[in-house]
């Protein structure tokens, strides 16, 4: 007879009945275990002799004041534990993987971040049209109206201690796209102040206002206004225009992917580059309950503090 024939005919424990003398086993009080089982002490007793007529074995010795493991009772708990483990492992194996609802700010391009590319890929996050790439505000939105599990946003939004809970996971840095015809091109790292005559394409405070803020209040400390003009919504017709001499942009450096004549990519200077890199932080609701999304915001912390 194969060994699983032999399986399928044999009288074998039960499940219940392992679970009820584990129960039994660390409580050494029937009372206690029943309640702990969600159940009442006759049905747990009645499993517990059941179990030992199947064994013909003793597993506990009962007095009117105590009740404690034979020595057959002290050799089935590691046995027990070892199957009931079993189990659950076999049942969490034949759950589908928690799928997160992650969202990404549209500002960075992170298929070029490799360390952050890889940890959304292990995080089971569905297809692209179930993690958008929108705006800061739009994602702390979504992330409020519980539309996204998890959002991967450009600074800290206004409610940084109130309803969200924000893990830093990196820092992205922000080049100069400029004319490569301009003078300052010719130098290694490019300063703000050697741009200034030209006007610097800008986006709407709405889209990220903590981000906006920031650059605005190295822009103050700058010997030289910068003008502005509005940026338009299509980056590509952006960049035509630098390429034309109309104009420079500072871009996170995942962006800095299309080329074109006339069109060059330049770091900032040490101080520029400190003061305007984009922090970007991994962030969920504060009453977050679920282990998976949890799991997820810790990952990508330790990962940012190795």
């Amino acid at each position: 007879m194969s060994v699983a024939a032999h399986l399928i005919s044999s009288h074998l424990p039960t499940i219940k009945q392992l679970q009820c003398f584990l129960a039994v086993a660390h409580e050494l009080n029937f009372r206690r275990a029943a309640e702990r089982l969600s159940m009442t002490q006759p049905p747990l007793t009645r499993q517990i002799q059941s179990l030992e007529d199947l064994l013909g074995q003793l597993l506990f010795s009962r007095t009117t004041h105590e009740v404690t493991l034979t020595e057959s009772g002290r050799a089935l708990i590691a046995k027990a534990e070892a199957i009931l483990s079993a189990l659950s492992a076999l049942k969490q194996e034949a759950q589908p993987a928690a799928r997160l609802r992650i969202g990404l700010t549209r500002t960075l391009n992170f298929e070029l971040i490799a360390p952050l590319n890889k940890q959304l890929a292990g995080f089971h996050a569905r297809d692209e049209m179930e993690m958008p790439s929108l705006t800061s505000a739009q994602l702390l939105q979504s992330l409020a109206k519980n539309s996204l599990d998890l959002i991967l946003t450009g600074e800290k939004g206004p409610d940084a201690e109130k309803a969200v809970q924000y893990a830093w996971v990196y820092r992205e840095p922000l080049l100069v796209a400029m004319p490569s015809a301009h003078p300052a091109s010719l130098a290694e790292k490019v300063s703000l102040e050697a741009l200034a005559d030209l006007p610097l394409f800008w986006f709407a405070r709405s889209a990220n206002p903590q981000f906006y803020d920031k650059c605005e209040r190295y822009f103050a400390m700058l010997s030289v206004t910068l003008k502005r003009v509005r940026e338009p919504e299509d980056s590509l017709l952006m960049l035509s225009h630098i390429a034309r001499g109309k104009g420079f942009a500072l871009m996170p450096k995942s962006k800095c992917t299309f080329n074109q004549a006339g069109l060059c990519y330049r770091p900032l200077t040490e101080g520029a580059a400190q003061q305007l890199a984009i922090d970007v932080y991994a962030a969920i609701r504060a009453d977050e309950n679920n282990e998976a999304v949890l799991d997820a915001l810790r990952a990508l912390s330790q990962s940012a503090e190795r």
